[in-house]
This record gives structure tokens, C-alpha cells and sequence, in this order.
């Protein structure tokens, strides 16, 4: 079953040497296509299950207290594919897109606040007060470079907390026999998702204990 690769992975051309799908091509749906996905098959319900694990294990490799723009990306594009199925879509409102904001991003933008506002207010202001705006920007750079970026954006730690509650909803949606799946591929589903769920919860009880 697994071994069968989809009419879409062969359209986007993502199909691996043994025929199945790359875990992470998980561009944006066209209208085509969300109207065509609208129904979830088994089949990508299996491959949903497995890119669960895949997803788990890969956010491992990063900094669970920092953000990973790229991550961020996919995972949005992974999440508003999930949205376009009718038996996940209600479970999948309540999950939040990521926001893939660095510290350098915010330091950035004060930087340029700081600049325009000079520009701006520089006659203004006069010499004392180009002084006191200059060191309340820089000030306001320090503080952000410091502060947690889980504050104001998705650290890769919140991102497992998305995917685990991903991985909970295809839980309950296996439980619940809709998808009248084998018993054999039942199985299978319920050991990815038993993997990915272990570590998720591994990685998101690491980064408490740092």
C-alpha cells in the first residue's frame, strides 16, 4: 500500500527511487488541487501518519528555543494542505500558523524605525533629543536580543507542539475506523504516530529541563 505512489506526487514530480512521495514536499495547493484533495483517502492518510514521524524526528536536528524560518515555511504549507480535507478541518482550526520571526528581524525593523525617525525628527528634536532617541534605539536592540523569541514568534519547540497535536487529531480520526482501514495498515499508522508522538514529547521535555 505504501508503495503505491499518488496521481499528485506523480503531477509534482516528488516521487523517490522506491516510488514513495518525499516526506517534505509540501508545496501550497493550487484550486485544482484543494478541490481534488477535498476527500481524504487512505492512502494519504497513510502518508499523513508517516510524514508525522518524519516531521518529528527532523525537528530534532534544530534549537528547540531559537526559530527556524525555513521550518516555519513548511509547516504552514504542510498545515493548509491539512485544512483542505473535510474529515481534518475541524480539528485543524484551532492550530495556528507559525510565525517565522527572528530576533535579527525585530532588531532590524528598530534599526530602521531608529533611522526614519531621525530623519524625520531630527529638526525637531534637536541635538539633546537625537541623543536620547539614538540611545533608547539601541537600548530597545539590546533588549530584543535577549528577549525569549517564543515572546513574539514560533520557536522550533512550540512548531513540535503544532505537529503533536497534528499527530493527536490523526489519532482520534484512526480510532474512530472513518478511514476503514486494514488491520495491518492500522497497525502500521498507529506505530508512526506512536513514534512521532514519543519524539515530540522527548524533544518538547529537553527543552523545559535546558
Amino acid at each position: 500500500m505504501a508503495g503505491v505512489p499518488s496521481k499528485r506526487h506523480h503531477q509534482t514530480g516528488t516521487v523517490t527511487k522506491r516510488g514513495l512521495p518525499a516526506p517534505f514536499d509540501w508545496t501550497v495547493p493550487s484550486i485544482w488541487q484543494i478541490r481534488s484533495m477535498a476527500e481524504l483517502t487512505r492512502k494519504e492518510f497513510y502518508e499523513l501518519a508517516d510524514q508525522c514521524r518524519e516531521r518529528a524526528l527532523e525537528l530534532a536536528h534544530y534549537d528547540q528555543n531559537r526559530v527556524n524560518r525555513k521550518q516555519c515555511r513548511l509547516f504552514n504549507m504542510w498545515l493548509a494542505r491539512l485544512k483542505t480535507y473535510d474529515q481534518l478541518a475541524p480539528s485543524m482550526q484551532d492550530i495556528s500558523a507559525a510565525r517565522p520571526i527572528t530576533r535579527y528581524d525585530l532588531m532590524a525593523a528598530a534599526v530602521v524605525l531608529w533611522v526614519i525617525s531621525l530623519f524625520l525628527l531630527r529638526d525637531q528634536l534637536g541635538m539633546g533629543g537625537n541623543r536620547v532617541l539614538a540611545f533608547g534605539a539601541w537600548g530597545l536592540v539590546i533588549l530584543l536580543y535577549f528577549l525569549p523569541e517564543s515572546l513574539y514568534a514560533t520557536t522550533v519547540e512550540l512548531l513540535e507542539a503544532k505537529v503533536l497535536r497534528i499527530v493527536e487529531a490523526l489519532e482520534e480520526l484512526l480510532i474512530s475506523q472513518e478511514m476503514e482501514v486494514t488491520e495491518a495498515v492500522f497497525f502500521k499508522i498507529k506505530e508512526n504516530l506512536n513514534t512521532a508522538r514519543r519524539e515530540l514529547r522527548q524533544q518538547i521535555h529537553l527543552a523545559h529541563r535546558r
